[in-house]
């Protein structure tokens, strides 16, 4: 019987030595105060959903820099910034490692991905990134970067994504995790990737963290009954 491979994180919670002020912004926000009050445990696959302003970019984008990645995206070696606007989340999270988990990651984010592609070009030559659509080359840069173990971060990566590309994504991170040692940490607006196979999920808002199954997400619920009846919606839009 083969021995399971230890994933890179798991456990977050907050640093005991660099505490945040409950009264100062992110921790305002119920997500994150829950956070920092009792933890998080990862297992191989985490999925935050929640509407715009519950906290879900905030805390994956500390927990990416507080594994040592590149707040703008990138990994551990990615030095560079166009205008730093990440929260000081992430100097007030410990990590708990795994015992002989992988070291290297990867943190992707559709809102900067023009300059991590700019970046890369100085470090690779020519990436060939730019020349690509917006969808085609956030797929290159998972099929190129996300093969050995590693923690893998993405923030709302959908918004990059056709309804063919989410489901490409949905298939590649499915297989990256299968093949053991990989862990995946992932903020959606979509439906699609919140099916992503054994995932964690956790519905953010005002409530704080709530584990919840994708059936009963507020985000599936909305979804299929717009699709049912898209103008049910739509007449209470129209002036």
């Amino acid at each position: 019987m083969l021995t399971p491979v230890a994933l890179p994180l798991r456990r977050v919670e907050e640093h005991a030595l660099a505490p945040m002020a409950r009264a100062a912004w992110p921790a305002t926000v119920p997500a994150v105060r829950r956070l920092l009050d009792e933890g998080l445990d990862l297992g191989p696959v985490t999925v935050l959903v929640g509407e715009n302003g519950s906290g879900k970019s905030t805390i994956v984008e500390a927990i990416a820099m507080a594994f040592g990645l590149s707040g703008e995206g990138g990994s551990s070696s990615a030095v560079y910034a166009t205008r730093p606007s990440e929260s000081p989340l992430h100097d007030s999270l410990q990590l708990v490692r795994g015992a002989g988990g992988a070291r290297r990651g990867f943190f992707l984010r559709a809102e900067t991905m023009h300059g991590l592609y700019t970046y890369l070009d100085t470090v690779w030559g020519n990436s060939g990134l730019h020349d690509l659509s917006h969808g085609e080359s956030f797929l290159e840069l998972v099929r190129t970067r996300f093969r050995d173990r590693g923690l893998w971060v993405l923030d709302e990566p959908e918004a990059a994504l056709s309804f063919s590309g989410t489901l490409a994504l949905l298939v590649a991170l499915n297989e990256l995790v299968a093949e053991g040692g990989s862990q995946v940490i992932l903020s959606t607006h979509s439906p699609i990737l919140a099916a992503m196979d054994g995932a964690t999920i956790l519905e953010l808002g005002e409530w704080g963290i709530r584990e919840s199954t994708w059936e009963d997400l507020e985000l599936v619920r909305s979804w299929r009954s717009f699709l049912a009846a898209p103008e049910r919606f739509l007449r209470h839009l129209r002036p």
